[in-house]
């Protein structure tokens, strides 16, 4: 497929590797002659025609960077038709023959049904601290993410341990649990609640007491927020009224994970998804979600992406219940 004008956005939820990815789709669109143009605010900047055309210095010394230097916003507008209509019109207006869509489930769900309706030639690139979806071992900020949590959980056990408590650290993870276990292998934690499996109540009393016998003064639990008992703080009141004498602390990590740094891992990946997203687009993939496996570059369908569920790598679980 030739093309001569691409252009990049990030939308939803941002991710630390974000701006490595631009970087990398930049960068690889140049050396194969095509102009790149960003366009700020995902959806929203399609819909409003705010894009700008990138050069190298664009996406100089930004590999290093959190967030996305072109933003990032949900777009009700897009969710229908008339803002579709929109967001056409001016790709068409600028010359722009393809797309490269950088988030999550949500992006990838507008980019499916923007594909469907005009045809535009759109490939995606993972970019989501939650590891949820399909067609890719690791998504771009999910490294940085268990890292910072991990970074706030030890700071949290030499205070738990001190104070002879135990910690309810309530980290992102709405309906995919990889944040938490990453997190709870990480820490040696005690017990870690996660969407994917049902753990009562009873089990993490049972846990808790387990470690009283075996003389420890202080414990961890991991409480991913989207866990079938609630956040930490409903989860805490639950087993207050097991174990009323129960010292226990609160600590929600929240949108801090989604902040920082990146780490040398997601900037390999979002450099790797990225180059491999613009090339895919360049070779005639459409319609599909770029993603590592093995090592090795895959595109998968956008519709599996986000429909098919990934499934919570179980030798990760026994290694929790054996090693806690």
């Amino acid at each position: 497929m030739s093309m001569k004008r691409v252009a990049v956005f990030t939308s939803g939820g941002d991710a630390p590797g974000m701006n490595a990815c631009i970087r990398a789709v930049v960068r690889g669109g140049l050396y194969h002659g095509v102009e790149v143009y960003g366009i700020n605010r995902g959806y929203n900047g399609m819909i409003k025609d705010d894009m700008f055309q990138m050069d190298t210095h664009s996406v100089s010394s930004i590999i290093q960077r959190g967030g996305t230097i072109l933003k990032s916003a949900r777009s009700m507008e897009f969710m229908i038709r008339e803002g579709r209509e929109k967001a056409y019109a001016n790709l068409k207006n600028r010359g722009i023959e393809g797309l490269i869509a950088i988030g999550g489930e949500g992006t990838f769900t507008g980019a499916e049904i923007f594909y469907n309706e005009f045809g535009i030639p759109i490939v995606g690139v993972p970019g989501t601290i939650d590891n949820d979806l399909y067609g890719t071992d690791y998504t771009i900020g999910f490294d940085t993410a268990v890292n910072t949590a991990l970074d706030a959980i030890d700071k949290i056990k030499d205070t738990a341990n001190s104070h002879e408590r135990t910690f309810f650290v309530e980290v992102m993870g709405r309906n995919a649990g990889d944040i938490a276990v990453h997190a709870a292998i990480g820490s040696g934690a005690e017990v870690v609640l996660i969407p994917e499996t049902n753990t009562s109540i009873t089990d993490i009393v049972r846990a808790l007491r387990k470690a009283e016998r075996r003389s420890k003064t202080s414990s961890i639990v991991i409480v991913a927020e989207g866990n079938q008992e609630g956040g930490a703080i409903e989860v805490v009141a639950k087993v207050k009224e097991l174990m009323p004498d129960l010292d226990a602390r609160i600590s929600i990590l929240g949108h801090m994970q989604r902040g920082g740094t990146p780490t040398s891992a997601d900037r390999l990946l979002a450099s790797y998804l990225g180059l491999g997203a613009i090339e895919g687009l360049l070779d005639g993939e459409v319609n599909v979600m770029a993603g590592m496996i093995k090592g090795d570059l895959v595109f998968t369908p956008f519709r599996d992406a986000i429909s098919k569920k990934k499934p919570i790598d179980e030798e990760f679980l026994r290694m929790v219940r054996i090693i806690r």
